[in-house]
């Protein structure tokens, strides 16, 4: 049996945490809602000495949760409206020229993946944020063409490389919706060659079924195991990971974070006090 971990959010750090911030109106490019004044000099001091301090069994991480940029699903259900989407227009492979089943980046997509990386990736960088050291992606298209764009172009330190690694359990809500299918592990390694695939990724999808969707609780519960297996195997304290808006709710609702649904294209950070039970 594994290890298993207890998560908290620490406050404070970013605009995010706060209960009067509002999603609907909140600026991702404004260094990822870093409270002001601190740098991210100051911020990576505050983690470094949050360790250091820290028992054992106790680390304090850095989660940027990252959700794709716009595909056409995300068109397709801004033109007909929730309830037509969920009922009817998910459930189909393609409709009016737009394909769902594992959806692609629309150019509006790939140009937010292309201005997150330009600007406020690669502004944050240059002003001191510490790069991830570990990139771990959703299986489905529209993220790993989202983590591509966004990273691949970036001036990274040596020591610390784009090497991204494909991970079955970062994915969007599981069923019903062929937008949430994953393409077959031949396809995904054909596309995608730079991108490590964990071992375990099976040649088809085992997990999505036509008639059933995965509830918030039951994803909550893969999610968790999704992090406990991260951090038993992983001791990095900077970590990307390239998902969906469903996920990260559930990711957030996990780490003990107000609900904050993010835009396409957007990077949340949340820094994690992460208790090994």
């Amino acid at each position: 049996m594994g290890r298993t971990f207890q998560y908290e959010t620490v406050t404070g750090f970013f605009l995010q945490d706060q209960s009067d911030t509002d999603p609907a109106t909140f600026d991702y490019t404004n260094n990822f809602g870093l409270v002001p004044p601190p740098s991210w000099p100051a911020f990576a001091s505050r983690i470094d000495a949050l360790n250091a301090a820290a028992p054992q069994g106790t680390s304090y991480r850095v989660l940027f949760l990252g959700r794709h940029g716009e595909g056409w699903h995300n068109v397709a259900e801004s033109r007909y409206g929730t309830p037509a989407w969920d009922a009817h227009y998910s459930l189909l492979d393609e409709h009016d020229g737009m394909r769902f089943l594992d959806a692609d980046l629309t150019d509006r997509g790939k140009a937010q993946a292309g201005e997150l990386a330009r600007g406020t990736f690669a502004h944050a960088l240059a002003e001191g944020l510490p790069a991830p050291e570990v990139y771990l992606c959703s299986p489905l298209n529209r993220c790993l063409e989202t983590c591509s764009l966004t990273f691949s172009g970036l001036e990274l330190p040596k020591e610390r490389p784009f090497r991204p690694v494909i991970k079955e359990l970062l994915r969007e809500v599981i069923g019903e919706h062929t937008c949430d299918k994953r393409s077959s592990r031949s396809r995904i390694a054909t596309n995608w060659p730079a991108f490590e695939i964990e071992g375990g990724l099976t040649e088809e999808d085992p997990f999505w079924r036509p008639d059933v969707r995965e509830t918030d609780p039951e994803m909550d519960v893969r999610l968790k195991g999704f992090l406990d297996g991260v951090f038993e195997t992983c001791d990095a304290t900077y970590i990307s990971l390239t998902t969906h808006s469903g996920a990260i709710g559930g990711f957030l609702r996990v780490l003990g974070h107000r609900p904050f649904p993010p835009r396409t294209g957007s990077v949340m950070p949340v820094v994690v006090k992460v208790a090994e039970v």
